[in-house]
């Protein structure tokens, strides 16, 4: 059978979304990371502690709507140019 070529485009457009909303909120999920690991947040804390610390409802809300955000932005900026 035979796919309409708009199908395929639309489905393009929706994969490219996806991919670029997931990697804005892994940036935001390992900039939070990285800043349990610094210095005034204290030694010796462990990688499954800082993550109990930051993988909350509250920090995926806010990755999320962040991400989406970011994602409108690039997609404005990339229909201007």
């Amino acid at each position: 059978m035979h796919q309409e070529p708009t199908n395929r485009r639309r489905l393009t457009l929706l994969f490219r979304a996806v991919i670029e909303i997931v990697f804005i909120v892994f940036l935001y999920y390992s900039n939070l990371l990285m800043g349990e690991f610094t210095q005034t947040n204290g030694r010796g804390k462990s990688i499954t502690f800082a993550l109990n610390d930051i993988v909350t409802g509250t920090n995926f809300l806010i990755a999320i709507i962040s991400a989406l955000i970011g994602w409108v932005v690039l997609e404005h900026f990339r229909r201007k140019l």
